[in-house]
């Protein structure tokens, strides 16, 4: 779909099995200008990874904007490793002072990542920023688990919301967060 809505994106593909294959994905109204995927697996039965990239924003004077989209795994304590290593690659690829989105599925229901990432990264979640709680995602057709964020770092929340209903609760079976920011 990607060539079909922007032309910048990139792919991190993390699983390969006999019917294909599965990762994570950036599609940008941007110029991606540099991208990464960075294998997170904590065994190889549940593969997973961070994909990285740097978006060039020509109508706000060329600003850098780094994001990183993901899905952690399943089990808490491989959870637990994975943001670690998230938090290490925010401090490797991006500086204190630039702007950064960090989106996806943390599989994370005790809600113990937001504080890390707060505390380590300097990051907030947008919807938890703006109604209190973090969204209710999962399953998509009875959402009651909040497992898919966004986080920012540099930008101003302006809104957020889930996409429920029909089409979106077909498409997926966790329902698909949009925010609006303004730098």
């Amino acid at each position: 779909i990607a060539d079909q809505i922007w032309s910048h994106y990139a792919y991190g593909k993390n699983a390969v099995y006999s019917n294909g294959h599965h990762g994570n994905a950036i599609l940008s109204h941007f110029p991606l200008i540099e991208s990464g995927n960075f294998d997170v697996s904590n065994h190889r039965l549940e593969r997973r990874g961070i994909l990285y990239g740097v978006l060039q924003a020509p109508e706000w004077n060329g600003l850098r904007i780094h994001v990183m989209t993901l899905h952690f795994d399943l089990l808490a304590v491989g959870r637990r490793r994975q943001l670690s290593r998230l938090v290490n690659l925010i401090k490797e690829k991006v500086q204190p002072h630039e702007p950064l989105i960090v989106t996806g599925d943390f599989n994370d229901w005790g809600e113990e990542a937001s504080e890390v990432l707060r505390e380590k990264a300097g990051l907030a979640e947008a919807h938890f920023n703006l109604h209190g709680e973090h969204a209710k995602t999962y399953p998509s057709w009875y959402p009651f688990l909040r497992l898919d964020r966004i986080y920012v770092r540099g930008f101003e929340m302006l809104a957020v919301r889930r996409l429920h209903g029909t089409p979106w609760s077909s498409l997926s079976d966790h329902l698909a967060l949009v925010a609006e920011f303004e730098f």
